[in-house]
C-alpha cells in the first residue's frame, strides 16, 4: 500500500505535531488511546501546510456555539435569521378545510373510539376536535396515539377514522422501540374530493419537491413554495426538518434545501416547503427546541442541492496557547493571504475504525462479500447499542434479531440485512439495496483519498508558490471559479445512516457537499499548462486543480498523474477500466470532477479575545440578537424553549456541552426564558490577568466544496480529529 511507504514518497514531510509550538501536547498515551480507533490525517493523504510558521494550541468546538455556519445564497447574500413573524397572508383559502367538523357533534363517534383506544388517546382526540371546531386551523397540530404492537388493531383504528371522521387522516410512525408503531392523526388538508394528488406521476413533475399533503386551496398568483430561514443549534439539517415535518404532518420530501449543515454547530440556511402557509410554520416557534424558523416569503421554485455559493463561518478557537501573540497574529495573517491546502477533511472519510474509503476501494474491486462484511463488522468507538447489534450478528448470523437491535438511522446496514434476508448470499444485490445517495459516497470517499495524496505530492515536489509545466488549470476567460456548489444527484443525503455521531461516516459534519460529478462543459474547460503559459505568466497557483478520477477528466501531464494510478494499482484498482460488470460501482462510470489545490478564505477577519468563564458563549447567534430586541414567547406546555444562556435548548436535556459531552451547569444568575447577556469580551491588547484565557475568533467564507477544518489545520498545525481535540479539552 502507498501509505506503508509514505516516508520514502514524502521524505521531507513532517507529521502535524512536528509543527506545533513549544506548548507541550497532551500526554502521548492519552492521545494514542483516543486516536487509535479513529482515522488519522496521514491515513488519508493529509500531510502538508502552506505556511512554515509554527502552530499553536487551540480547541475546536469546545462548545457547539463556537462554530457558526451561515449559508451564502446564489446571489452572494449571507443567510441570517432576522424576523420570526409570519408576513400578512396574501394567500387565502377558498374553502374551510375543516368541512363539516365545525357543524356536527361527534359524541357518538368518540364513544365508538373508546372501544378501540385508551382513555388518554380518547382525550387526545377530543382535544383535537375541539381545536378544529374553534376555527384556529393554522395552529392545529397532529396527535400521536399510544404505541401499538398489534398490526390488526392498528388497521382497525385506521378504518375507524376512514369511516367515522373523514375530515381526519391517519398514518403510522415509528414507536419508542423497533417493534412498535404509533398512529398519527392529523387534519386532512387535501380536501374531500376523493382524489389523491399522489396520482400525479413522478415523471411529470421531474425532480421538483412535491408533497401530497400541501393544501389544494392555493392562489394561482402566489408562488407554490414557502421559503424560510432555518436556524438550528446542535441538530443536523435532516433531523431539524424531520421535527418540523412531523409537527406539520407532512413528509420529508416536501422540503428542499441547498446543502446539509453541521450538527455540532449553530447554523442558518434557506429551506423551501411545498404549499404551506407561513403562519403555520411561525406558530411552531414556541414549541420547537433548538430550532427556529423565520424570514418567510413565497417563491415559484423549490430549492435543490447545490443552489448556494458557499458558507460563512464564525469560528471561535478556545484555550489558545502559543509561544507569543506574534505567532498567532502572523499565522492568522498568513492564512488570509496564502490560504490553505484544499484537502478533503477527515469528515469525508468517517471517524470510525473502518474508514469509508476502504469500503469504497472494496466496492471498486468488486469484492461484494468483503464489502458487506466491512459494513456490518463490529468497530471501535461506536455507541453501545450499535456495537451490541453488530456483535450479535457476527456471532449468531440472525438477521431478524439483528434488525430488532439495530437503530433505524443505520440505513445502509439495515438495507443490506433486509435484502440478505430475502436473497441469502446475494451480496451484490444487497449492496444495491442501499440508497444510491449513500452507497455512492463510499466511491466518492475513495476518489477523495486519491486526490488528497496527489495534492500532498504536488505541494511536496513543486511547492506552493509556482505553476509548473503539466499542471492542470481552468482555462482563462471562462470564469469557471464562479460555478460554485455544483452537486450531483448522488449527494442528496450524505448523512442518512447516522445521527452525526463522532463514530460514524459523517462527510457533511462541517461544511462540504463535494463536487463529484460536473457538467461536461465544465470538464472541457481544463487544460495542462505549457512552457509558453509559464513564460507569459498566464496562470498562478490559485488556478491549479487536480482531478477526482472519473470517465470525463484528464490527469496532470507531469509526474503527479502517477500518484493517482500507482496508488490505485496498489489497491488493486484500475482508473481506466472496470474489473467487474456492475457499472455503478465502477470508477469509469463516475463522471469525475476537478478541485482547486489551494484555497483562500474570502472576506477573512480575525480577532484575539480574552475571557474567564469557558462556559459562556463569546459570539452572539442570530437568535440571541433577536431575543435582545424582542421577548420570545415560550409555550407553557413546552417549557424548554430558551435557556438562560440564550440558546434554544433545555438546560438538562440539550444543554451545550464540551467535546467530551460533559454537561455544563447553568449560572445561578441566569433566568429561564431570557436572552443571554453576553459577557464583556475584550480584544487582547495588554498583559493577560491570571486566570484569563485566550480565544481566537475567525470569520471567513468558503465555497461549498471546502472544509473549514482544513483552514483551521493550517493555523494550528495540529490534527483536526475529534479524538485529538478531546484530549485538549
Amino acid at each position: 500500500m502507498w501509505l506503508n511507504s509514505v516516508s520514502s514518497c514524502f521524505p521531507n514531510l513532517k507529521p502535524y505535531n512536528c509543527y506545533c509550538s513549544a506548548t507541550p501536547p497532551p500526554p502521548p498515551t492519552a492521545v494514542k488511546a483516543l486516536t487509535a480507533m479513529t482515522t488519522q490525517e496521514s491515513d488519508v493523504g493529509i500531510f502538508c501546510y502552506i505556511s512554515p510558521l509554527p502552530g499553536f494550541r487551540g480547541i475546536i468546538k469546545q462548545r457547539y456555539s463556537d462554530f457558526m455556519v451561515n449559508e451564502v445564497d446564489t446571489e452572494g447574500n449571507v443567510v441570517h435569521l432576522i424576523n420570526l413573524e409570519a408576513p400578512p397572508e396574501v394567500v387565502k383559502e377558498n374553502g374551510a378545510k375543516t368541512g363539516d367538523a365545525a357543524s356536527k357533534d361527534y359524541s357518538a363517534e368518540i364513544e365508538k373510539f373508546r372501544c378501540l383506544a385508551s382513555g388518554e388517546d380518547v382525550e387526545r382526540l377530543e382535544a383535537l376536535i375541539r381545536e378544529i371546531n374553534s376555527g384556529s386551523e393554522d395552529g392545529v397540530m397532529p396527535i400521536v396515539l399510544s404505541s401499538d404492537y398489534d398490526k390488526a388493531h392498528r388497521t382497525a383504528v385506521h378504518n375507524f377514522f376512514k369511516e367515522n371522521l373523514k375530515f381526519l387522516v391517519t398514518d403510522a410512525v415509528d414507536g419508542p422501540d423497533a417493534s412498535s408503531k404509533c398512529i398519527r392523526v392529523r387534519l386532512n388538508s387535501g380536501g374531500h374530493n376523493g382524489r389523491s394528488r399522489n396520482s400525479k406521476k413522478r415523471k411529470e413533475r421531474g425532480d421538483k419537491p412535491f408533497d401530497s399533503r400541501g393544501t389544494d386551496d392555493w392562489s394561482e398568483h402566489v408562488g407554490k413554495f414557502l421559503r424560510f430561514h432555518l436556524f438550528k443549534e446542535n441538530k443536523d439539517t435532516q433531523e431539524a426538518l424531520g421535527v418540523i415535518g412531523k409537527m406539520l404532518g407532512i413528509q420529508p420530501r416536501a422540503f428542499g434545501f441547498a446543502g446539509t449543515k453541521d450538527k455540532r454547530a449553530v447554523t442558518c440556511q434557506r429551506v423551501t416547503v411545498f404549499k404551506q402557509f407561513a403562519s403555520r410554520l411561525a406558530a411552531l416557534n414556541d414549541r420547537l427546541i433548538g430550532i427556529k424558523v423565520g424570514d418567510f416569503c413565497y417563491v415559484k421554485e423549490g430549492l435543490s442541492l447545490g443552489q448556494l455559493l458557499g458558507n460563512r463561518f464564525t469560528i471561535t478557537l478556545r484555550g489558545v496557547v502559543a509561544d507569543s501573540d506574534d505567532i498567532i497574529q502572523a499565522s492568522a495573517n498568513a492564512l488570509g493571504k496564502q490560504g490553505f491546502v484544499n484537502y478533503f477533511g477527515l469528515q469525508r472519510f468517517g471517524s470510525g475504525s473502518i474508514p469509508t474509503h476502504l469500503i469504497g476501494a472494496s466496492l471498486l474491486r468488486g469484492e461484494w462479500k468483503s464489502t458487506v462484511s466491512m459494513m456490518l463488522e463490529p468497530r471501535e468507538g461506536e455507541r453501545d447499542v450499535i456495537t451490541e447489534a453488530r456483535k450479535y450478528y457476527k456471532e449468531s448470523n440472525d438477521i431478524d434479531g439483528t434488525l430488532r437491535k439495530l437503530p433505524r438511522y443505520l440505513v445502509a446496514e439495515r438495507a443490506v440485512l433486509q435484502c440478505l434476508k430475502k436473497c441469502p448470499g446475494n451480496y451484490s444485490q444487497a449492496l444495491k439495496a442501499v440508497p444510491r445517495t449513500l452507497r455512492m459516497m463510499y466511491v466518492h470517499s475513495y476518489q477523495s483519498y486519491l486526490w488528497n495524496h496527489a495534492a500532498s505530492m504536488r505541494v511536496q515536489k513543486y511547492g506552493t508558490d509556482r505553476v509548473v509545466v503539466g499542471d492542470l488549470v481552468y482555462c482563462k476567460g471562462h470564469e469557471t471559479e464562479k460555478v460554485a456548489g455544483i452537486v450531483s444527484s448522488e449527494c442528496v443525503d450524505e448523512n442518512v445512516n447516522n445521527e452525526n455521531c463522532d463514530d460514524t461516516f459523517d462527510p457533511n459534519h462541517l461544511d462540504d457537499i463535494s463536487e463529484t460529478n460536473v457538467p461536461e462543459a465544465r470538464v472541457s474547460l481544463v487544460k495542462a499548462v505549457t512552457a509558453e503559459d509559464i513564460d507569459n505568466g498566464t496562470y498562478t497557483v490559485d488556478d491549479i486543480v487536480l482531478p477526482l478520477p472519473g470517465s470525463r477528466v484528464i490527469f496532470p501531464e507531469n509526474d503527479i498523474a502517477a500518484v493517482f494510478h500507482d496508488l490505485a494499482k496498489k489497491d488493486g484498482i484500475s482508473l481506466t477500466e472496470s474489473v467487474h460488470n456492475v457499472k455503478e460501482f465502477s470508477i469509469t462510470n463516475v463522471t469525475g470532477s476537478y478541485r482547486r489545490v489551494f484555497q483562500k478564505p474570502v472576506d477573512f477577519e480575525w480577532d484575539i479575545l480574552k475571557y474567564i468563564d469557558g462556559n459562556i458563549p463569546l459570539v452572539e447567534t442570530d437568535f440571541q440578537k433577536i431575543a435582545k430586541t424582542k421577548p420570545v414567547n415560550v409555550n407553557k406546555e413546552y417549557p424548554t424553549g430558551v435557556s438562560g444562556d440564550g440558546s434554544l435548548h433545555d438546560s438538562i436535556k440539550q444543554s451545550e456541552c464540551s467535546v467530551n459531552d460533559v454537561q455544563l451547569p447553568k449560572k445561578d444568575n441566569e433566568v429561564e426564558g431570557e436572552g443571554e447577556k453576553l459577557p464583556h469580551v475584550e480584544s487582547v491588547g495588554g498583559p493577560i490577568p491570571q486566570g484569563t484565557q485566550i480565544a481566537l475568533k475567525l470569520s471567513f467564507t468558503l465555497p461549498a466544496s471546502c472544509y473549514a477544518t482544513m483552514a483551521i489545520r493550517e493555523l494550528l498545525k495540529t490534527s483536526t480529529s475529534v479524538a485529538f481535540h478531546k484530549t485538549l479539552n
